[in-house]
């Protein structure tokens, strides 16, 4: 099933000419609970999928700003046990909505590979995203996913050989996500409109549909983004828009507001 949401998603956006927008959250911060519902404002608000992020406390790809959620997270009780509960949770809400599990391989390792992607699949997982996963390693893991239909999403970048679309292509199936710059999340000057060419040359090298993500924090930069991609994951500004909320009502409003302007910009 977690296959054909995401097919389905990509598949409705274009046939229709929109950009996919997948909005990421740092799941617990502020709480497990809130996550669920700043989850469902993202998508009332216009995204077609989520990251669900797995807090890790040595966030290598991430940036200060979600560094700092994810710290949060974990002292809220969140970890990959509280992000497939609170997918679980969202699976029975919003039935037709891909829900990516974004984090580190550290977590999936403690919890035991076999018994994690069971566990993602019992949750309503569609795919698995792990930044620190090196193409081709963990057997166990990616037979386990693949006999579970749970896609592991390929990462490429600026520094990406060429001869890695032909190791993605010969298990392709998800879809692809592009990292705009070689660093962390929330960098601002991303060479968004380069990583948009980019991401439609990996897109067509591997069959894959591609989406550009890193440095994607205003709805003109989403629109550059996603000029030649299939869509944009936007991240470090929703964890913002959460760690500056001084309430429950005011980051649900400001992430909501910030979704929506992205959402009009790729539209417009």
């Amino acid at each position: 099933m977690g296959t054909r949401r995401i097919e389905d998603t990509f598949r409705r956006a274009r046939d229709s000419g929109r950009k996919v927008l997948i909005a990421y959250l740092c799941v617990g911060d502020p709480s497990p609970e809130e996550s669920v519902a700043l989850a469902q404002a993202c998508v009332d608000a216009g995204a077609d999928a989520l990251e669900l992020g797995v807090p890790f406390s040595d966030p290598s790809a991430d940036g200060p700003a979600i560094a700092r959620a994810a710290q949060r997270a974990l002292r809220a009780g969140g970890g990959l046990r509280a992000t497939l509960a609170v997918a679980s949770r969202l699976r029975a809400d919003l039935p037709d909505t891909p829900l990516v599990l974004f984090g580190y391989l550290n977590p999936i390792v403690v919890m035991g590979e076999r018994e994690a992607v069971v566990a993602a699949h019992a949750a309503g997982i569609d795919a698995l995203l792990l930044v620190d996963l090196p193409l081709g390693e963990c057997p166990d893991l990616r037979a386990e996913a693949a006999r579970r239909d749970l896609p592991i999403v390929p990462l490429v970048a600026p520094t990406s050989a060429p001869a890695r679309a032909d190791a993605i292509r010969s298990g392709a199936s998800g879809f692809l996500y592009y990292v705009s710059v070689a660093g962390v999340t929330g960098g601002h000057a991303a060479p968004l409109s380069e990583a948009s060419l980019a991401a439609r040359r990996w897109s067509d090298a591997t069959g894959l549909p591609a989406v550009v993500g890193f440095g994607v924090d205003t709805p003109l930069k989403a629109r550059d983004a996603a000029a030649h991609a299939d869509g944009v994951v936007v991240g470090t500004a929703i964890v913002r828009a959460i760690e500056e909320g001084t309430s429950s009502a005011a980051r649900l409003g400001a992430v909501g507001c910030l979704v929506r302007d992205i959402r009009a910009s790729l539209d417009a």
